[in-house]
């Protein structure tokens, strides 16, 4: 397995744990919170993909 195979992985397997932290908490805020900043991430990356394409 590649170096950069292993870090993808590593990297989409630290978001599952940042969501499931925000769930397991049980604070609404907390999840609300969550589900806003990977909505803001991934419209911002859109954003950046399309400026730099």
């Amino acid at each position: 397995m590649s170096v950069h195979k292993t870090r993808g992985f590593l990297y989409k397997l630290a978001r599952l744990l940042g969501d499931w932290q925000a769930v397991s908490s049980g604070n609404p805020k907390k999840i609300a919170r969550r589900i806003g900043r990977r909505a803001a991430g991934k419209a911002t990356g859109r954003a950046l993909r399309k400026l730099f394409k």
